[in-house]
């Protein structure tokens, strides 16, 4: 029995250094040939476990764990594990996010140059039988321009790549510095449109949300050069295949890799049968270095969660100091509403900085926590890599945006108040709310530099006009047409000031059409629909 007394259950198959690791510092077991059922009826003996994707760690299951601390998840996803019942019961849970970084880079290229040189098909052709050099004739990538969807550590791996061959590299992602880019010798995208207007070959590195699926489809399709080739790495749902399929069909799109699919396993699709199109069954983080990298780093994280030290790869909460969550705690979800409000206002292609301050009574403690929970707000869906309570500053610091606090001993009306501005190439966005009442239900008291309080609702709508009579009415009845039900508004005017904020909350999202009606009138200056 080793000193601490903690012991190790590694479930499924891991590199052996991993296994070493754990087993220099915990008794360990291995798990791999149990049978079924043996895992609910022994997991109760152990304070770790270490899976990979085979097994579904329940809410029944982590139940029975009485003594888990920490879930280790070999790999990137914890789609297989019941995150919210680990948190409820104060378990970490912990994964490895990075392990396949430099492997669907290179995957990446890989497909690239299949592509342009339409290697498979002549490999396929020659096994055939045939002898057809002038039918597989192919593209040079050097100098070719090559577009990047998001532009994250998977995206800036490819870049660093590309450029080695002599691509010219254009990216987009708003969720980067302009600094970033100049970093890298990377040509920024205001828009993905400029991507398309450019780019040879077109590679997607970005996150999965209902705001990308599909973010090829047809209208991106014919927007791009003709011809260009398309690359997808990431997640089968941002290409509309059937779309890309009649791009292909036409020959606007000339060549497509694909390594990811909206439903997998997946052997049968038209694609493909098209001679134009590779594919290859999500090999992405299939190399045997990227296997052992997830099990040593996992292996890295369960071994610091058992030790008191930093896990820096947690997907939940990590545990707090009751102090700290019973101040702090119900202030996370409105520090978080603001960093997102605050981004969905902003129109820039970039975001350079992140200033947070804190007044009134806040300014007591150390609101690390809360930063953390902006960032969040910030950052959710717009990273490859999924954003948490530990890893927020690491993805901001790699995107190059800075993030600063201040503190205020001194509220001028509230008790305490969170002020959140996010900085761009464009200007600058400020909101700011509170919390009300003993359970500090999150209110907004400030946008654009206007006042007003309003409880945080799900579904928001903002606008910016002339500040003179009659301009409610006209929202109100433009609402009233479309069938969508105000649930409450407000708005803010400073006196003397020549602009008011208008902010009404609803119970749906309030589509695009609207804000377009409402801001094609006279004085209405701006219109901006956001859901939280």
């Amino acid at each position: 029995m080793n000193e601490n007394g903690f012991r190790v259950l590694v479930k499924e198959k891991i590199a052996d250094s991993g296994v070493d690791l754990l087993r220099g510092k915990f008794d360990v077991d291995l798990g791999t040939d149990w049978d079924d059922g043996e895992l609910a009826q022994r997991i109760g003996d152990y304070d770790a476990i270490l899976i990979r994707s085979a097994t579904k760690l329940t809410a029944d299951l982590i139940e029975k764990g009485s003594r888990l601390k920490v879930i280790g998840r070999a790999g990137v996803g914890v789609d297989n594990v019941d995150v919210p019942a680990a948190t409820k019961r104060g378990i970490i849970v912990a994964n490895a996010p990075e392990a396949n970084t430099i492997a669907a880079a290179e995957h990446t290229m890989a497909l690239l140059l299949a592509v342009s040189r339409n290697i498979p098909q002549a490999h396929a052709s020659l096994t055939a039988g045939k002898w057809e050099r002038s039918k597989f004739g192919g593209m040079e990538v050097y100098e070719k321009t090559l577009g990047i969807l998001g532009f994250g550590r998977i995206g800036t791996y490819v870049a660093e790549r590309a450029k080695s061959f002599g691509m010219h590299v254009v990216a987009f992602d708003p969720f980067v510095s302009a600094e970033r880019y100049r970093e890298l010798g990377v040509e920024k995208a205001e828009t993905s449109d400029d991507v398309y207007a450019k780019a040879d070959i077109i590679t997607l590195h970005l996150p999965k949300t209902p705001d990308t699926a599909n973010w090829l489809n047809d209208e991106a399709f014919a927007k791009m050069r003709d011809g260009v080739k398309i690359v997808n790495v990431a997640r089968g749902e941002l290409i509309d295949h059937e779309a890309l399929q009649r791009a292909l069909e036409s020959g606007k799109v000339g060549g497509a890799a694909l390594d990811v699919f909206p439903q997998e396993p997946i052997t049968e699709h038209p694609l493909f049968h098209m001679e134009q199109v590779i594919v290859t069954p999500h090999l992405g983080a299939s190399t045997a270095e990227a296997q052992d990298r997830a099990g040593v780093i996992t292996a890295e994280q369960v071994a610091a969660a058992l030790e008191g030290g930093m896990v820096t790869n947690a997907v939940n909460i990590p545990r707090l100091s009751p102090e700290d969550m019973e101040q702090l705690g119900p202030l996370m979800p409105l520090c978080t509403k603001l960093g997102r409000l605050a981004m969905a206002l902003g129109e820039a292609s970039s975001v350079d900085r992140i200033q947070i301050g804190y007044e009134g009574r806040l300014s007591e403690f150390d609101t690390r926590l809360l930063t953390i929970s902006v960032l969040n707000g910030v950052l959710q869906g717009h990273t490859e890599e999924p954003v948490n309570f530990v890893n927020a500053h690491t993805l901001a610091e790699e995107r190059g945006i800075a993030v600063a606090e201040q503190k205020e001993s001194e509220s001028e009306d509230f008790t305490e108040l969170v002020r959140v501005e996010v900085v761009s190439d464009a200007g600058s966005v400020e909101v700011a709310g509170t919390g009300f009442g003993p359970r500090q239900v999150p209110h907004l008291v400030s946008v654009y530099g206007q006042s007003f309080n309003m409880a945080l609702a799900d579904h928001l709508a903002f606008f910016r006009y002339r500040d003179q009579p009659g301009m409610i009415g006209r929202v109100g009845d433009v609402f009233g047409r479309h069938g969508v039900n105000i649930h409450s508004a407000a708005v803010g005017a400073e006196e003397g000031a020549d602009e008011a904020v208008m902010v009404v909350t609803t119970n749906a999202p309030v589509p695009q059409e609207l804000i377009d009606e409402i801001t094609g009138f006279d004085d209405f200056r701006t219109g901006r629909a956001v859901s939280l």
